[in-house]
């Protein structure tokens, strides 16, 4: 079922990316099966081509053993569909996150800075940790995660004698293999610390907790908090700082993966989770703004999950589901969908930045309409 060996080109890489690939793909024609408009033929075929998997380095909730791991979740849902195979796979990812968690500490011992490879949800222990929350949430292995993620909060001293975020990062934002002068501490959903915010949030809400889970939480809090930026206009945050400034200092792109709908969800759950009433109704006030702003929605030119209006439409109704009036936010929904229609369709296939992650938030986009499955787990939302 696995390969150890290094990933060996492009296309094996693409085959099992759950970002990208077929594997992603299957998420749609899963979610297809279970409403009665697919068939569970058509999931066989599309999980049995994808081969034998990686379980390397490289593996992660996105690529790989894990992230067959997730899509084979979501098809059995609660009947004994796909278990040989599921026991199978649970225990690889065990391993694998075992293995992972001893590298992390390893480094956090060697007071040397992180990376997004290590900790982040698209390729890091966050992302194997969402999965465990789903697969084997009373495990060693999920609150090994949840430990690791506590102590990732801690302060890193840093050659300079000074002090930063345990998230600091050494490498540049977007070129990850390019170092950069001082580094960076990232604040998006998919990169940066609201992931791992989240992931607490969430296991907490699951009544999975480990000891400084809350001061955790409240310490990436905080550091949100100092650099938040409030004007006329609403709330934002920057996608990243550095030592010397925030940039960009316009508002990003309202992204599930880097803008104000992502962070707002993220502690929103938060919020929830220290029970924190301040604090969820200045995440979902901002998310309020951000739809009100034109500036930010007018960023928005595809329909995608991860840059687009199918990521905001998803993020609109996961807040509204836990907000005090879940009517200011679902309102917003016929405007969204409207402005879904009027985007081209996109010509990249895939899951997260493709026409499947676009069809998947879409069809259940009208208000009282729900998906069979969580599939937007594996973005840490619900």
């Amino acid at each position: 079922m696995t390969t150890n060996s290094p990933i060996a080109d492009v296309d094996t890489a693409t085959r099992q990316s759950l970002a990208h690939g077929p594997l992603g793909i299957a998420l749609l024609h899963i979610e297809q099966a279970h409403r009665g408009t697919g068939s569970w033929q058509s999931v066989h075929r599309q999980l049995a081509a994808i081969g034998p998997l990686i379980d390397n380095n490289e593996a992660n909730l996105f690529l790989g053993a894990p992230a067959m791991a997730y899509a084979l979740h979501l098809a059995a849902a609660d009947s004994d569909r796909y278990a040989t195979a599921l026991h199978t796979l649970d225990a690889i990812v065990a391993a694998h996150t075992r293995r992972r968690l001893s590298a992390a500490h390893a480094r956090i011992d060697q007071g040397k800075p992180t990376s997004f490879a290590e900790y982040d949800l698209l390729r890091g222990l966050t992302g194997l940790g969402a999965l465990l929350l789903r697969r084997a949430p009373d495990s060693h292995e999920m609150r090994g995660v949840l430990e690791y993620l506590v102590r990732l909060t801690e302060p890193l001293p840093s050659p300079g004698g000074e002090t930063l975020p345990g998230w600091w990062v050494w490498h540049a934002p977007i070129h990850l293999g390019a170092p950069t002068p001082g580094g960076h501490a990232n604040a998006g959903l998919a990169h940066g610390i609201t992931g791992p915010l989240a992931l607490l949030a969430l296991a907490k809400r699951h009544g999975i907790t480990v000891h400084g889970h809350n001061d955790a939480m409240a310490r990436i809090c905080r550091w949100l908090d100092r650099i938040r930026r409030t004007d006329q206009h609403g709330t934002c945050w920057p996608p990243w700082v550095t030592k010397t400034t925030a940039v960009p200092t316009s508002p990003a792109t309202p992204s599930w993966c880097y803008g104000a709908p992502g962070l707002a969800r993220a502690q929103q759950l938060a919020a929830i989770a220290l029970g924190d009433v301040d604090r969820k109704r200045m995440a979902e006030r901002a998310l309020l703004y951000c739809l009100a702003d034109p500036r930010q929605l007018n960023q928005l030119t595809n329909r995608g999950l991860c840059h687009g209006v199918g990521g905001l439409i998803r993020i609109v109704q996961r807040v509204a589901q836990d907000a005090e009036k879940p009517s200011v936010f679902t309102d917003r929904l016929p405007q969204l969908n409207e402005s879904f229609l009027n985007l081209n369709p996109l010509a990249e296939s895939g899951f997260l930045e493709g026409a499947v992650g676009a069809v998947l938030a879409f069809q259940s986009a009208e208000v009282g309409t729900a998906p069979a499955t969580d599939w937007d787990a594996c973005l840490l939302l619900t």
